[in-house]
């Protein structure tokens, strides 16, 4: 007798469920594997970022998370421009544009003359800032 349709839709049905089963756990590993390692690579890129938050303790991956993004939002955000920075930019650009032109007025020479002498000038010179550290505190539950 010839197998019904039905009895060969039956047996892939329960073959494909089957082989889905049996691959689940193989794959939900792979994924789990996948995280651990992003997660552990993260880990070594702000390792830094890290031992100057938490030198001596063990960091769980909810914490290494947690202190990725705080590091992430703060090097995104753009700084503020203080005054002297602005100055010292806006100063740059006068000389930059005073200095195109070969024929010179006097008025030029002199404009020329008072900002580059501004943009030497100590006072008017944006100080270096160093970076800072990331300095927000961990959730923890206990």
């Amino acid at each position: 007798m010839a197998p019904t349709i039905a009895a060969a839709m039956g047996y892939s049905q329960g073959h494909v469920t089957m082989t889905n089963k049996l691959r689940k756990p193989v794959v939900e590993k792979m994924r789990r594997d996948r995280i651990n390692s992003s997660i552990e690579q993260l880990k070594t890129l702000l390792g830094k970022e890290f031992v100057k938050q938490q030198p001596d303790s063990k960091l769980e991956k909810a914490d290494i998370l947690e202190m990725t993004v705080c590091y992430l939002r703060q090097s995104a955000s753009p700084r503020p421009a203080t005054g002297n920075e602005g100055y010292s930019r806006c100063v740059q650009e006068i000389v930059h544009f005073l200095s195109r032109d070969e024929m010179k007025t006097e008025t030029q020479r002199k404009l020329l003359n008072h900002f580059q002498a501004a943009q030497n000038s100590p006072e008017h010179q944006s100080p270096v800032k160093e970076a800072t550290p990331v300095k927000s505190a961990l959730w923890r539950p206990w």
